[in-house]
């Protein structure tokens, strides 16, 4: 009676039908003999078809990849320390307090019905473990077309133009209540979907509320801009928001007159061999537009933490937790937020960029996740030449401190949570920022540089492989199966 299951149900029925098929087909075989089948099948919404095909005894090698298992999902975005508590909890029991018992039955039916179980990570197969009761044959750590993202020499240059970009939006939403350097500021940002604990933003604002206050007791002149992009119910952008952009957007075509219009007499004069006093060559029509352009866009008002009215601004917990810590963007805090609901895009008018153009603008990505059982955002930011933070409760970040010990030297920090307290892993991390904001210009340079000749390692051409060792152990079981 549940239509999603029912679908799922659907579905398998004619991936059944359709493999079937294939294996008919093939039946009559080539000069070798008949053809060897084998189907890789992801995620219980997918898998069903795995039980259908062994109740039939389909000659079909059959691999089955979990990303997560549904109960830990449901687990860990409800309770604190999912991986402790792991090995005393009772599956059955999980799913039907969860009321989840039907889809929890299919995965497991699919991970013991597959020759070959394959999940995403080793943490992740902690879960399998426990949760689905059978331990993983091989891991599949998840890649990215490296080339894709790949510019060569270019990715620096990239960096500082889409960082402009970025530039023009602090300066809409900050300029007109006060200024500061953007040459002495750090664009820093998470992203992901809204799961505040599993993604991390908790411990992520955590760590700026104790940033701001050693920024503040070192004086090192530096602003950190720290962007939260998630997707909640919003009712539209602040009407604030897109008033500032106008009018920051009307004094620059008011400036770049003017410059054009300066120029043409001060080349004129110059050529003469006359001196200028250049507010003299400003014309008195564009320089009153110029005078009550700025001070249109001056406010008394503070900047504001969110860019769109939210639909539950009073109970939103990510908001809520920023007015508990106090990061309201005072004049005084070197530590600024900005909590965008909405995914970038190009067509937002804030931006006018797509989200990876804003990630390569950006100095640092942030993902200390609580629960992740890969993560793609890390990985990204690595693949865009950009230093990030993970954590070793995420595959990714398990996967890094396992094959790349040592990884923080070259921009890719490993957050230590996994038996570690919120305020001692709230500590670790904001030590990190500390030292990144030390950094200087060339250092960061460095570190980029540094993190872009280390993507290559997570290209599909090597993690791929381990996908190759899965597909052949499934057919060498298949083999024995169907020989009995």
């Amino acid at each position: 009676g549940d239509r999603y299951i029912d679908d799922c149900i659907a579905f398998a029925e004619a991936v059944r039908k359709l493999l079937r098929a294939v294996v008919a087909r093939g039946a009559s075989g080539s000069e070798d003999g008949p053809r060897r089948v084998l189907a890789h099948i992801h995620e219980w919404v997918g898998g069903l078809a795995i039980p259908l095909i062994k109740r039939e005894r389909l000659p079909i090698a059959t691999v089955f990849t979990t990303h997560a298992t549904l109960l830990g999902r449901y687990m860990a975005s409800n309770e604190e320390n999912f991986y402790d508590t792991l090995k005393t909890r009772n599956d059955a029991a999980e799913a039907a307090r969860y009321n989840i018992r039907a889809q929890h039955t299919i995965e497991r039916a699919c991970t013991h019905g597959s020759h070959v179980f394959t999940t995403v990570s080793p943490i992740t197969g902690e879960e399998c473990s426990q949760l689905l009761g059978r331990a993983p044959d091989v891991c599949l750590p998840n890649g990215l077309n490296i080339e894709q993202y790949n510019v060569g020499h270019e990715f620096q240059t990239m960096h500082a133009r889409f960082k402009e970009h970025i530039h023009r939006f602090t300066m809409g939403h900050f300029f007109p209540s006060y200024s500061f350097d953007l040459n002495k500021t750090i664009y820093v940002f998470t992203s992901g979907r809204f799961e505040p604990r599993n993604k991390g933003f908790d411990l992520c604002l955590e760590s700026m509320a104790r940033l701001n206050t050693q920024l503040k007791a070192s004086n090192l002149g530096v602003t950190v801009v720290f962007f939260i992009i998630t997707s909640r119910p919003t009712k539209s952008l602040l009407p604030q928001a897109l008033q500032s952009r106008g009018i920051l957007n009307e004094l620059s075509s008011v400036c770049d007159r003017v410059l054009e219009d300066v120029g043409q007499k001060l080349f004129i004069r110059a050529a003469s061999g006359d001196r200028v006093d250049l507010e003299d060559l400003v014309d008195k029509y564009w320089a009153l537009r110029y005078r009550r352009t700025q001070a249109a866009l001056k406010t008394k008002a503070l900047p504001p933490i969110v860019t769109h009215a939210l639909e539950d601004d009073a109970t939103d917990p990510v908001l809520n937790y920023i007015r508990i810590l106090q990061l309201f963007n005072k004049k005084e805090d070197p530590v600024k937020i900005v909590y965008h609901p909405e995914f970038i895009t190009s067509v937002n008018p804030l931006w006018g960029l797509e989200y990876d153009q804003f990630v390569r603008g950006c100095h640092l990505g942030i993902f200390p996740s609580a629960y992740e059982p890969w993560g793609y955002t890390p990985l990204e930011c690595v693949a865009m030449g950009v230093p990030a933070v993970t954590s070793d409760l995420a595959g990714f970040g398990r996967h890094v401190a396992e094959k790349y010990p040592g990884s923080e030297r070259w921009g890719l920090k490993v957050l230590h949570r996994r038996g570690n307290n919120y305020n001692a892993a709230a500590a670790d991390l904001t030590d990190y920022l500390m030292h990144f904001c030390k950094l200087d210009r060339r250092g960061r340079i460095n570190v980029r540089n540094q993190v872009e000749r280390r993507s290559w390692e997570f290209d599909w051409s090597k993690l791929g492989r381990a996908y190759n060792d899965a597909h052949d152990l499934a057919l060498a079981r298949a083999e024995v199966d169907f020989a009995s």
